[in-house]
């Protein structure tokens, strides 16, 4: 019996969704359960399972193509296991031996490579097919005489190979369209400002090496840098509470809670999980939860109630390197605060010249309705709870 494929819903205001990679094709058996195609909106990446044992017979919508929720995009014959034979299952290539005597599929030879391979004297069984169903494109041969060695010139000429230059041309994916479209709308509505600051991360360092091997045993997971931040800014947030609030029309929306948006990189760009209650949390539960956000990020695991709302962001770029930045807002949200590599570096302290690890930090706010006295006070009042850390746990 045949069974159709159909996009699910991927969320309330998701109408469209687009088609990713097609992880089976026709003829591959499949089992109940298993991903079958990645479908990707603006918001999210969802793999999409087969909902019985078969074999694919037909796909509907290729890579890139748009698909509404509850459109049919494959068809799957129904068997046992998932390994009955059914109509359309792919045929083996041919095979082919080359020089060395291995066996290879045989690949259809596009005119326009045919042509290519000619002027390039590249042979069939050199060039590494990447277009539908084996074939061989132009792309793939001049690829492969761009990587032959360059003819020797002959004596009585001085002319010089030219190199071969390519593009290529990407289509943006939807989590990346709307990324831009993002940050575009918050350059554009906002009023947006950035102050600095230094933190001197010495006794965090300190506290962390004291502690590192307890806090691990205890909860499984290391006690890292981001954990301290996410304290210091409900701290702060709790004192300037313009930050944490939002524009909405004419009015201003204050939130009597801390949402804490964690920027981490996924497998399709930029997402910012959310630690809902940040002010509720402890130490560990902070930094499970962002181990947990990091390890899914990057199998496109992270669902779309963990991405909605947010009333403030922090982004580390100084995982990356970034010695200093200025992060941009994320729309309605008035604040966002980016910190940066530690470096250690000479400062005065106490008439003295010493050497501490430092870290810029960094906050970017809406001026709608955050004062720079306020934007100051608020990074001010962070570096002071990162550097005496004691100043949290007695909150003062």
């Amino acid at each position: 019996m045949a069974v159709e494929l159909r996009v699910p819903s991927v969320g309330e205001s998701i109408k469209e969704v687009e088609i990713g990679d097609w992880l089976k094709n026709p003829g591959d058996s499949v089992k109940r359960d298993q991903a079958i195609v990645v479908i990707e909106s603006d918001k999210a990446t969802v793999e999409v399972p087969s909902p019985i044992d078969g074999v694919i017979t037909k796909v509907l919508k290729k890579k890139r193509e748009k698909a509404a929720v509850g459109d049919v995009i494959a068809i799957i014959e129904e068997a046992a296991g998932g390994t009955a034979s059914a109509p359309g299952k792919a045929a083996e290539p041919a095979k082919i031996t080359t020089e060395s005597g291995t066996a290879r599929p045989s690949n259809i030879v596009m005119p326009a490579a045919r042509r290519a391979m000619a002027e390039h004297n590249v042979s069939a069984d050199q060039v590494v097919a990447t277009g539908p169903g084996g074939r061989v494109l132009k792309e793939d041969v001049l690829r492969q005489a761009e990587n032959k060695p360059a003819a020797v010139a002959k004596p009585e000429t001085f002319a010089a190979p030219v190199p071969m230059r390519q593009e290529e041309t990407v289509a943006m994916t939807p989590m990346r369209r709307r990324i831009a479209e993002r940050l575009v709308q918050a350059q554009q509505n906002a009023a947006l400002l950035t102050t600095f600051n230094e933190v001197d991360m010495t006794n965090v360092m300190a506290l962390r090496k004291a502690y590192q091997d307890q806090f691990t045993k205890k909860y499984n997971v290391k006690l890292g840098f981001m954990s301290f931040f996410v304290k210091a800014a409900v701290d702060a947030l709790k004192l300037i509470p313009q930050v944490n609030a939002e524009v909405r029309g004419e009015d201003i929306i204050y939130h009597n809670y801390c949402d804490v948006g964690i920027a981490v990189g996924g497998g399709k760009g930029l997402v910012v999980p959310i630690l809902r209650n940040a002010e509720r949390m402890s130490f560990a539960q902070v930094e499970i939860a962002i181990s947990d956000f990091g390890k899914r990020a990057q199998e496109n695991k992270i669902t779309l109630d963990e991405l909605r709302g947010g009333t403030f962001t922090i982004s580390n770029g100084g995982v990356y390197g970034s010695l200093l930045s200025t992060p941009i807002v994320n729309p309605p949200q008035s604040g966002i605060l980016g910190l940066h590599t530690i470096q250690e570096r000479p400062i005065a302290l106490n008439g003295q010249v010493v050497i501490r690890p430092m870290m810029y930090i960094a906050m970017t706010y809406d001026h709608r309705i955050v004062d720079g006295r306020e934007a100051v006070t608020f990074l001010k009042r962070i570096k002071e709870s990162v550097e005496e850390p004691s100043r949290m746990l007695l909150e003062i």
